[in-house]
């Protein structure tokens, strides 16, 4: 049958890409180039390969399969997904076993025989076709590697200060469109991504399996992470919309993070040491992901420790000599009335839910203690910060 089936090849190759690219919507298009040269290098092959097969010759070795492979790498190169592929092949299968079962009539094969052919015909296009899918696999395999090595150097590089023209040949090697805005996010190393807890056990008497754990939820996309490392952390482009992701919000859950200021990527290790300082300065990791907008206040404290220490000792004073009870009351008051624009009694005890009266007293107190300098601005914003350095979280 090998025989008769080879002079067949050359017209079988052209009828079987005339049509695909008729039929194919994808394939629609003059076949020149790479692309061009891989399908009719594709055909081809697979054609001579199956009249080897009937002549009893070996299954097909390297070099077939990397032409089979080279087809799914070039879908993947063409940005389409398997389904035209897999379309063609189809297609090809079908024209060429009519062709070859009018082959097998002029030889006067019987409807047994025709069966078995048609079985190898469409068991060799499997074989193709999976071959392809492989190539395809691992084309993706090789662009998800190197994208995410390239996305890693340019997370080293915005993270070191690289020069704008090194960060944007990087981004644009990344595959990662440079945003206005950046934000970094601290990570606990202590806690791994959290997985919802199995279901409830049934109480009928058979007992059901076991629900599978379930992965960790995924970062959106164009989030550049670096998760194993001593100090994890991710960094956030466009912030503002992503922060309103559920995708992120999943993936962040349980992991301590810390979400550091928005600016500008030449600034994203300066967001990044912000919010490692805020998480740095809680008594436990956050359920909930922390939002450094929210405490800019804390986050300036947290910056010069030992200045803000210095200004506490200066400005606190009045307050040594007193039990720490008392200090701690008055400190209490000082802050109230403070926080509240030197609120009245009444305001300061609302604000810390005690009566209007022993406000007043307080109040009284303090300004014995501290006298003229309630009554300079500099000096109150002074004693704003040393207090809610020295307050409790």
């Amino acid at each position: 049958m090998s025989t008769e089936i080879r002079p067949e090849q050359q017209s079988l190759a052209t009828e079987i890409i005339r049509e695909i690219r008729s039929a194919v919507p994808e394939f629609a298009r003059p076949l020149s180039g790479q692309f061009g040269a891989g399908i009719q290098q594709g055909v081809e092959t697979a054609l001579a390969e199956f009249a080897d097969r009937i002549a009893g010759l070996p299954a097909p070795g390297p070099r077939q399969l990397r032409v089979y492979r080279s087809l799914g790498r070039g879908e993947l190169a063409e940005g389409r997904s398997l389904d035209a592929l897999q379309a063609a092949f189809r297609l090809g299968a079908r024209i060429a076993w009519r062709r070859y079962a009018r082959v097998a009539r002029r030889r006067g094969l019987g409807p047994e025989q025709l069966v078995i052919l048609a079985e190898a015909v469409f068991a060799h296009i499997d074989e193709v076709a999976a071959a392809s899918v492989q190539g395809y696999v691992d084309a993706r395999t090789d662009r998800a590697g190197a994208l995410g090595r390239a996305r890693h150097r340019l997370l080293d590089l915005l993270l070191a200060g690289a020069g704008p023209a090194e960060v944007a040949a990087a981004a644009q090697a990344a595959d990662w469109p440079l945003p206005a805005l950046v934000a970094g996010v601290s990570l606990d190393p202590r806690l791994p991504p959290e997985r919802p807890a199995p279901p409830p056990r049934p109480t009928y008497r058979q007992p059901a399996a076991a629900a599978p754990p379930q992965p960790p939820a995924r970062l959106p996309e164009h989030v550049l992470a670096a998760l194993d490392v001593p100090q994890p952390h991710l960094l956030l482009p466009d912030p503002g919309p992503l922060l309103a992701d559920p995708q992120l919000s999943a993936a962040l859950q349980g992991r301590g993070a810390v979400i550091g200021p928005a600016v500008p990527p030449a600034l994203a290790a300066q967001s990044l040491r912000w919010a490692r300082l805020v998480r740095a300065s809680l008594a436990e990791p956050p359920k909930r992901p922390v939002d450094c907008r929210e405490r800019l206040g804390d986050l300036l404290l947290l910056t010069d420790p030992a200045l803000v220490r210095l200004i506490a000792e200066r400005r606190l004073a009045p307050l040594a000599p007193l039990t720490p009870k008392q200090r701690d009351r008055l400190a209490a008051t000082l802050l109230a009335w403070l926080q509240t624009g030197r609120g009245t009694a009444p305001e300061v005890a609302a604000r810390l839910g005690i009566h209007p009266q022993t406000a007043r007293q307080r109040l009284h107190r303090v300004h014995q203690l501290f006298g003229p300098a309630l009554a300079s601005p500099h000096a109150r914003f002074e004693l704003e910060v040393a207090l809610r350095a020295t307050a409790d979280p």
